[in-house]
């Protein structure tokens, strides 16, 4: 009861409160994992692995020392602490409605500006519909890895699962990403990353579908195109937010002196406008949903088995025969 209390409570605050500006936690890890790949790099995978098993194994482990706590009240606050902490799907929300109102004002340019702070690719020369297709898009990813995504692990695996999730997700950002200096020592990270967002991805999407305004055209669009892009956790969310609002996102990326040629899911019109508020609404409802069930999840977890009773103890705990009427 009490992880399910935390999950709810945290959620509450980041819907109440968002990411703090000075002092969040996640940038603290950030920094400390920043410290440490100054001894650990390597260009090799074993010094990535050894990067990420610490941090990663680390942050676990300090949820693992806060689940100790035994007493309802105590342990709910820490639960509702680390859920906030590690969620971010308001400060994701209030990105997208700044996108949307830059566009809506007529300016292009501050509309790419704000863009930056969602995606890695090149925004200079998008125009309004690649604006809103790639702020929907990230609406769609991001909502997976930092709502659903961890409080999955938090109904599954409590505060140890918060924290390693943000962990893995927040090296993923980091070192997991392609490049020369990262092919070899972020290929772990980039790994795990795929590996526990696999759940997350999966309830987003089918939250997508269930909420979505067109059922029938977000599990088509799921099915069909997700093997398709490059993730194999953005594929299925990307594509079933892509059906559910009847557009068609993917298409041609630049990301610095690389283009990357995505294939195309969704079989509606290109995305518009009034599409992003649309997506911000879809993602909100995800959100609100995915809490739910890990709540749900969490409350009728498994329970601790107490010693079995001896044979008298157990006929004596029967309930007696029903009288015939």
């Amino acid at each position: 009861m009490s992880t399910a209390a935390g999950l709810m409570l945290g959620y509450a605050a980041d819907l109440l409160l968002a990411d703090p500006r000075r002092g969040h936690p996640v940038a603290g890890f950030g920094r400390a994992a920043s410290a440490l790949e100054r001894h650990t790099w390597r260009d090799e995978r074993r010094a990535g692995i050894a990067h990420v098993a610490v941090l990663v194994g680390g942050a676990a482990l300090v949820g693992l020392t806060a689940e100790r706590v035994r007493r309802p009240v105590p342990h709910t606050l820490l639960t509702a602490l680390a859920t906030w902490s590690v969620l971010g799907g308001t400060s994701l929300d209030r990105e997208g409605a700044a996108i949307d109102a830059w566009l809506a004002a007529g300016d292009l340019p501050r509309a790419r500006r704000q863009l930056t702070h969602l995606v890695g690719r090149d925004t200079s020369r998008l125009d309004e519909s690649e604006v809103v297709r790639a702020a929907v898009e990230s609406l769609a990813e991001n909502t997976s890895d930092a709502v659903t995504a961890p409080l999955v692990w938090g109904a599954v695996a409590g505060m140890p699962g918060l924290l390693g999730y943000r962990a893995a997700n927040t090296l993923d950002a980091m070192v997991g990403h392609r490049s020369a200096r990262y092919e070899r020592f972020g290929w772990a990270a980039a790994r795990l990353d795929d590996l526990v967002n696999l759940p997350g991805s999966r309830l987003t999407a089918a939250l997508a579908v269930l909420l979505g305004a067109d059922r029938r055209g977000a599990w088509r669009a799921w099915r069909r195109d997700a093997s398709g892009h490059p993730s194999p956790n953005a594929g299925p969310v990307e594509a079933s937010f892509a059906g559910a609002l009847g557009i068609t996102l993917g298409g041609t990326n630049t990301y610095g002196e690389r283009v990357e040629h995505r294939p195309v899911m969704g079989q509606g019109r290109p995305p518009q406008l009034n599409d992003l508020d649309r997506a911000r609404s879809l993602a909100r409802r995800v959100g609100a949903a995915a809490v739910l069930v890990a709540a749900v999840s969490a409350r009728r977890g498994p329970r601790r088995r107490g010693p079995r009773p001896t044979t008298a103890a157990a006929a004596s705990a029967q309930p007696a025969p029903r009288r015939a009427r």
